[in-house]
């Protein structure tokens, strides 16, 4: 059986090119390049953190980096439940933190990670 290697020039999540895009995120303008997932420009901008968990208030962010958990949940461009893992950054792209999850009376704001 021979060996399965896919080479980082032709991996499909590569970025495609060192062309620089600016994303604004939670307000904020940020840099990433052209192909990058929306967690990567999130992670090289080290926020670690974009969401709350909806019991416990616990902060998320890229879990599996592959799509199946579901924790690094966004807005984009105003639709909501985007896997940033999953979907690449785009010029102008408006990404937003999911910030309307109810809270128990019983627990407070918890620390960022950002």
């Amino acid at each position: 059986m021979g060996t399965y290697l896919v080479r980082a020039q032709s991996a499909p999540i590569t970025p495609e090119t060192s062309t620089v895009i600016t994303i604004t995120v939670d307000g904020v303008a940020v840099d990433g390049l052209l192909g990058q997932t929306l967690a990567g420009v999130l992670l090289a901008s080290d926020t670690l953190a974009w969401r709350n968990t909806s019991f416990g208030n616990r902060p998320r962010g890229v879990f599996c980096g592959i799509g199946i958990c579901f924790d690094c949940l966004v807005i984009v461009n105003g639709q909501r439940d985007v896997r940033a893992c999953q979907r690449r950054a785009a010029p102008g792209d408006r990404v937003d933190f999911h910030r309307d999850l109810p809270l128990r009376a019983d627990q407070g704001e918890s620390d960022s990670l950002t």
